[in-house]
């Protein structure tokens, strides 16, 4: 067993945990001290007492999502699970902006110290035995508290107007994005091949039904002529993984709908029932499986995979696409559907020429600092979102690449001297989201991937 992992995750989770319980503890004490000074007694207690059973239903409720269980006190309460997301995502990052002015704050304090020491010793200095002198310091800057003050009061509410902007405006901006994919080797017939890529639904409380047939229906309107839906249609156990499927199984394709599990399928032990339903609805579900397809008299292989974990359940690493090579052909182009885009460094060790995978959700909120731009996906994949090459063949590194991978609007260069021919990835930013259900500068995505002669 790989106990340095473990206690990795140990510590990840109880650092977050803890986050989470300080950002609720600073809210309640100030929600605490702001009451105080309020008249009646009755409405002070009220208010203090409401705000608890909410923080109860709350806990309550992340609690059922995060083990993906069927049984949460407010499972199917999608507006008070959407409360629940925005206040705990805003009140951490406003926490977080408040403890950051505090610092600065007392960096200021710190520093104006020496100074204001040394000013109060010339001053006695330059005053007989030191008599009608006084500590400069007991008079306080009233410029310095009130610029603090408003900083206090902007860094706090700030996260809170953000959140709300996200939820209402960037989390339902559907945009699509059409990509042209040199295949080498690409046959002529196959040659404009349109592909309508969908990824991470997450029908839940954060997602309805009406918003993915929206999606469904501005994919028909490209015209695409393979339709392919790289996992994550639900998020947990309670969710309705019937209703997803029934939208999904409009999408118009003159090659059929294909697809594969993610890692919430996983969760909600739902894999075998995606797959039945998949069948039901005249699609299908691509489990370690291939399917020989054609366009225009000219052939391909597409391959679909269940989730790939990168790690046993004991820790150990462990090979991605295990069995994958036995499906993989040489004689026509292949296209492999795997929601983890971590896949992608064997995908092209075994000569698959374009991978579709989604599950970073571009990080679901970037920011650009000095020309740089800040996912949280970073952490989880070195593919965050769009298009990615490397050398077809070339062997799969034993640890992520580190090759300063960008955000999809330009191919990094991984190639080696004398490579000639690439494999590549798309990683679809998907629709919904999960934690917190908030876009912000990641657009939910409907992707048309249209295939070149290399």
């Amino acid at each position: 067993m790989n106990w340095g992992f473990f206690l990795a995750r140990i510590a990840i989770l109880s650092g977050i945990l803890a986050l989470l319980f300080l950002s609720q503890r600073f809210w309640y004490r100030a929600l605490w001290k702001v009451s105080a000074h309020w008249g009646r007694a009755w409405l002070r207690t009220l208010v203090r007492l409401a705000y608890i059973v909410l923080l109860l239903l709350t806990i309550s409720s992340l609690a059922a999502g995060f083990s993906f269980g069927r049984r949460g006190l407010l499972a199917h309460a999608s507006l008070f699970m959407v409360v629940t997301g925005l206040w705990y995502s805003s009140a951490l990052f406003a926490y977080f902006a408040v403890k950051i002015v505090h610092g600065l704050e007392r960096l200021w304090r710190y520093a104006q110290s020496p100074a204001s020491a040394s000013s109060t010793t010339l001053a006695n200095s330059a005053v007989p035995n030191g008599k009608n002198s006084a500590p400069s310091d007991t008079v306080a800057d009233p410029g310095r508290r009130y610029f603090f003050r408003t900083a206090t009061a902007a860094a706090g509410a700030a996260p809170f107007l953000v959140s709300v902007y996200g939820f209402a405006a960037e989390r339902l901006n559907y945009q699509v994005y059409r990509v042209e994919i040199p295949i080498p080797k690409l046959p002529a017939a196959l040659d404009g091949m349109k592909i309508v890529q969908l990824s991470d639904i997450h029908l839940s409380g954060y997602m309805s039904r009406a918003e993915v047939r929206r999606a469904v229906n501005m994919a028909n309107e490209l015209g695409a002529d393979l339709a392919v839906v790289t996992g994550d249609l639900i998020t947990g156990m309670g969710d309705p993984l019937y209703d997803c499927i029934a939208e999904i199984r409009q999408l118009h394709a003159p090659l059929g709908i294909w697809g594969c599990n993610g890692n919430h399928e996983i969760y909600a032990q739902a894999e075998d029932e995606a797959g039945l339903l998949y069948k039901q609805a005249g699609m299908t579900l691509l489990r370690g499986q291939n399917a020989p397809l054609s366009f225009k008299g000219a052939a391909f292989n597409l391959i679909g995979v269940d989730y790939q974990r990168e790690r046993t359940s004991r820790g150990n690493r462990q090979q991605t696409l295990a069995g994958v090579d036995a499906l993989v052909r040489r004689d026509v182009p292949n296209i492999l559907l795997s929601h983890n885009p971590n896949s992608f460094n064997r995908a092209a060790e075994l000569g698959i020429e374009l991978t579709l995978a989604g599950h970073t959700h571009g990080g679901q909120i970037q920011v650009e600092i000095l020309d740089h731009r800040l996912s949280p996906a970073r952490f989880i994949s070195d593919y965050i979102a769009g298009l990615y090459s490397r050398p077809l063949f070339a062997p799969a590194p034993s640890e992520r690449a580190s090759a300063g991978l960008g955000d999809g609007k330009s191919i990094p260069s991984l190639f080696s001297a004398g490579a000639s021919q690439a494999a590549h990835i798309y990683v679809n930013r998907g629709l919904g989201t999960v934690g917190a259900p908030v876009r912000l500068g990641v657009p939910p995505e409907i992707s048309l991937l249209v295939l070149r002669s290399g």
